[in-house]
């Protein structure tokens, strides 16, 4: 059996403005794919802590940070795994060498990254997903992110954008121009 926990808790991810109004969509990991999630497969990529968020999403701008939306999120979810812990890994039969692995390069020469078949493994298990270390440049162990496969805004897999004030957007038309 693999160990879960409950993760209750804040959690962050920051957006391109232009998907502003849909934080709580994994449409573009599931187009894409992602190092926890093979495309087809949805996940919700969020941050422990806003500079974490702020590192994963600029990956692509090392040199020149682009604008984001910071969103913060309340999370009250079972089922999840400490991806993190090396005693876990051990049970897992996976490394932090694996975690680590280049998964965009391994998916384009069309092999299958170990941390995809890692979750198609966790999923059969009924994982909703993973609190693991960011692999962002600029993290170190200490950087981590809670990878959700499951989630909704009811429990046992709830996921709640905090928006007191109304302040996102409620559709992509303001991005029409």
């Amino acid at each position: 059996m693999i160990p879960r926990i409950h993760f209750e808790g804040i959690v962050y991810r920051a957006h391109h403005p232009k998907w502003a109004y849909t934080p709580l969509s994994g449409e573009s990991a599931k187009q894409y794919g992602g190092r926890f999630n093979r495309p087809g497969i949805p996940a919700l990529y969020t941050a422990l802590d806003f500079t974490t968020a702020w590192l994963e999403a600029q990956q692509s701008f090392p040199f020149k940070p682009q604008p984001m939306t910071l969103v913060a999120y309340q999370v009250d979810c079972t089922d999840v795994v400490e991806l993190h812990d090396p005693a876990i890994q051990q049970l897992l039969g996976i490394t932090a060498s694996e975690l680590a692995c280049a998964w965009e390069l391994l998916a384009l020469d069309k092999q299958i990254p170990p941390t995809w078949l890692l979750m198609d493994r966790l999923l059969a298990e009924g994982i909703a997903g993973i609190v693991v270390r960011s692999f962002a440049p600029g993290c170190t162990e200490t950087n981590r992110n809670l990878v959700l496969w499951q989630w909704g805004t009811i429990k046992p897999h709830a996921v709640q954008v905090i928006d007191d004030l109304n302040r996102l957007p409620n559709n992509r038309n303001s991005w029409m121009v």
